[in-house]
């Protein structure tokens, strides 16, 4: 009987994973929908956010465009003064791409409705089921970090 409890509950917890990224998707082309951009331009955003900077090599490597789709990605970007070109002060010739305060203002604001609901949803657990809830979050970014490595290592 536990051991079925347990299967029951692994094959819950893998479902409501597989769900959540689906949703997470739902919810980001609606956004990229709602706010004029496609999915790349969001991506670029994202990876921007959470590096805080990054060359015009490292987003093309990200979101898989040529050199040429990521200077038209980064033209759209820049026009409605989302992101900003800075020269690198590591390579003369380079160029490094950030948000804009601005930018990170405007694009805070369409996210302020599902980060008040986060918010709500997350304060309604216990701190012990928020350490475990951390816990398994923390393993998947650690476990689709060394997937994604298997795939560049053996493609």
């Amino acid at each position: 009987m536990m051991n079925s409890t347990k299967t029951d509950l692994k094959k819950r917890a893998l479902i409501a994973v597989r769900e959540y990224g689906v949703h997470l998707t739902l919810f980001r082309n609606a956004m990229d929908e709602s706010q004029g951009l496609n999915a790349t331009d969001m991506e670029c955003l994202r990876l921007l956010f959470f590096k805080g900077v990054a060359t015009p090599s490292e987003l093309a490597r990200h979101t898989g465009l040529t050199s040429g789709a990521t200077t038209a990605m980064l033209d759209r970007l820049e026009k409605p003064g989302l992101i900003e070109r800075r020269p690198n002060p590591d390579d003369r010739r380079g160029t490094l791409i950030a948000p804009t305060k601005s930018g990170a203002e405007k694009i805070a604001s369409w996210f302020k409705s599902a980060r008040k609901a986060q918010d709500e949803l997350i304060s309604s657990y216990s701190e012990k089921e928020l350490e475990i809830i951390s816990d398994v979050f923390e393993r998947f970014v650690k476990l689709w970090d060394q997937e994604r490595e298997k795939i560049r290592r053996d493609p």
